[in-house]
This record gives structure tokens, sequence and C-alpha cells, in this order.
């Protein structure tokens, strides 16, 4: 017997969902500036910079463009080895999510998804570019998130202050 034959009915549940619709390369340098010289084995490792920043732009009430930038260089100027700039960008559709999760989801569950993509494509890119292949170590996006989160709210208490 049904809920319906036995006339009760149940609310629909709205389960919240995340679908990644699209992703892609929105902008890629790499450079190899002192190339050949930078080529040379050397007898000690490269100091590695690597930056990471998420933005993210609403394009409508469920579809959000994520963008995970990476920015990284090995050596210092006037010997940098190599240095890239990857924007990797995501269509993620977002439903049926509280609105006080919705920023945490958006800002951190969707770079993450892009993140395994964006670590490969730098990885072949430092490998094209005739370095060994340059693995990315995860990373936490709740962690960049909080810290995001008290820059802004510090930045909200010092022009709240007269």
């Amino acid at each position: 017997m049904t809920n319906e034959a036995n006339g009760s009915h149940q609310a629909e549940v709205k389960i919240p969902t995340l679908n990644a619709i699209a992703q892609y390369i929105k902008d890629l340098s790499f450079e190899n500036p002192n190339a050949p010289a930078s080529l040379s084995p050397r007898s000690e490792q490269p100091n590695i910079g690597i930056s990471v920043n998420v933005n993210a732009r609403k394009l409508s009430d469920t579809d959000f463009e994520i963008d995970l930038v990476l920015n990284g260089k090995s050596g210092e100027a006037p010997d940098i080895m190599f240095s890239f700039d990857l924007v990797y960008s995501g269509i993620f559709r977002v439903q049926n999510v509280p609105a006080d999760a919705l920023q945490a989801i958006v800002m951190i569950e969707c770079p993450r998804l892009l993140f395994p993509f964006a670590r490969q494509i730098v990885a072949d890119a430092v490998r094209n570019g005739g370095f060994p292949p340059l693995f990315i170590d995860p990373i936490d996006f709740a962690a960049l998130y909080r810290q995001r989160v008290a820059q802004v709210q510090a930045q909200g208490n010092e022009t709240g202050t007269a």
C-alpha cells in the first residue's frame, strides 16, 4: 500500500545538489625566461612559491562561475627558472542549499572539485617547459575560506571605527 492510498501525504524532500556544468581553462601562461640556461642541472632544489585564490561570480539563482587562480614561480629575479599563471574555471549549479551555507559551498566545495584538474594542468605545463612536473600539494579550501572571511571581517571593523 502506498501513502497516497492511506490518505497521508509526505512533504517532498528537496535534497541539496551540487553539479559541475562545465570546466575550462580561462587563462594559462607559462614562462621559461632564462632557457636554455635554466634547464641545466642544479645541485640544490629551487625555491618554488605558489599562491592560490578563489573568485566566484553569480550567473543565476542557481549557477555560479568559480575561478581557481594558481600563480607560481621557481627562483628569484633575475634567475627565475619558470613561472606560471593559471585561471581554471567551472560553472556549478547549486540547488536546495540553505542560504547560510551557500557561500561556503561555493567557495570551498567548488574549488575542491576543480583543483585536481588545475593541478594536472600546472604539472603538464611545467613538464612541457623542460622541468620535472610540479605536483602542487593538496589545498585546504576550508582554511582558505576561513582566512578570507576573517580578512573581510577585519576590514569591516577597521572601516566601522571612527
